[in-house]
């Protein structure tokens, strides 16, 4: 029998809400994008004075998480001249995000979907995505 697991449209909700707090709490207004295991938007919020440019760069975040089943820093760790995989930010039309900020949502060790945010630093980015995914867990 086949089971595929997928977040639904609370469980993104959720995970927006344990960013946003996060958010709040560094004072920094977030984009902030949730897509199923496949990389496809469920859901997404800017918050007042979040960065329009913010906007694309969330969700490539989060689809770049979820797809490729990988945190965007640790691309961005490995993209680097030399290294046999520097280029690979050109591929997917230049969605693939090798900037910090995309993390993949896992639940019993498969891959639900990704998390994206953006208008922070790298870090700040890193950790409102894991504050959202903190709160989803908890659940």
């Amino acid at each position: 029998m086949l089971t595929i697991k997928r977040l639904d449209q609370n469980d993104a909700q959720r995970l927006i809400a344990g960013a946003r707090a996060k958010a709040i709490e560094i004072n920094v207004p977030m984009c902030i994008a949730v897509t199923d295991e496949s990389g496809n938007l469920i859901a997404f919020e800017r918050m007042d004075g979040g960065k329009i440019t913010s906007i694309t760069v969330a969700q490539d975040k989060a689809f770049t998480a979820a797809a490729a089943r990988k945190a965007t820093h640790e691309y961005n760790a490995a993209c680097v001249p030399g290294n046999l995989v520097f280029g690979i930010h050109t591929s997917m039309a230049g969605r693939l995000c090798v900037v910090g900020g995309g993390l993949p949502v896992s639940v019993d060790g498969a891959v639900v979907g990704g998390i994206g945010l953006s208008s922070g630093t790298p870090q700040q980015d890193i950790d409102c995505a894991q504050a959202g995914i903190d709160h989803f867990l908890k659940a």
